[in-house]
């Protein structure tokens, strides 16, 4: 059986998972969106590639960058759906902890319980664009409607964990962020900026790296020795 997200109503017009064409819509502009980025990718172009119309897919998202900020939060959703299935027999917080960095750094493979979704080139566009989705003068509106709700429950999850290692802890929330933050934008350095990185300097796959060095940041900072 395939399973549904739910994602914040405020972010679409329309349920795009509830009709065979907003899964198109989702499907095409994901494979697009990670071909061409975001600053070429129009609606325009995507209706070609569905055959449809502009102003069906209108009916679905006010802009390109609504449908961008739907795309990451149902990444962020989905990113925590596997946290707590993969957590949930776990009982020590160490070892839950180990398990979460490597969910948050590795490199993403597809999920077929999602058909429409391809969440390994979801990964890349989180990786590439998701700054964009808050880096505007829109950011308060956007972030009153709740659209980065999802982004703001996982760092809470991470948090929590953080927080049962070492209670007295007081920037739980802060490392959580930046953890998950800087568990992309390595990856892009890597690909881009290199000198703002010592992956590549340390062995051939750089997710691999990333876990290392998000572990090691996490617990070198939350440690009480």
């Amino acid at each position: 059986m395939l399973l549904q997200l739910k994602i914040n109503e405020k972010i679409f017009l329309r349920d795009p998972q509830e009709t065979e064409l907003g899964r198109k819509i989702i499907s095409k502009s994901i494979a697009m969106i990670d071909t061409m980025g975001l600053e070429a990718f129009t609606f325009k172009k995507l209706s070609a590639e569905i055959d449809s119309t502009e102003a069906s897919i209108y009916r679905y998202f006010e802009n390109k960058h609504k449908l961008l900020v739907y795309l990451i939060a149902w990444y962020w959703h989905w990113l925590e759906y596997r946290l707590v299935f993969c957590t949930n027999n776990i009982p020590e917080a160490a070892d839950r902890l180990k398990k979460i960095i490597n969910l948050i750094t590795e490199e993403k493979s597809y999920d077929d319980q999602f058909e429409n979704v391809d969440e390994t080139a979801l990964q890349r566009i989180v990786i590439n664009e998701f700054d964009k989705t808050f880096l505007n003068k829109n950011v308060d509106e956007y972030n009153k409607s709740g659209s980065f709700r999802a982004f703001k429950s996982l760092c809470e999850k991470v948090a929590d964990v953080i927080l049962e290692i070492n209670p007295d802890y007081l920037y739980a929330h802060t490392l959580a962020s930046t953890a998950i933050e800087a568990a992309h934008h390595q990856i892009f350095f890597n690909d881009h900026l290199p000198r703002l990185t010592d992956h590549h300097k340390l062995g051939d796959n750089p997710y691999e790296q990333n876990y290392e060095f998000i572990l090691h940041m996490i617990t070198k900072t939350i440690s009480k020795d």
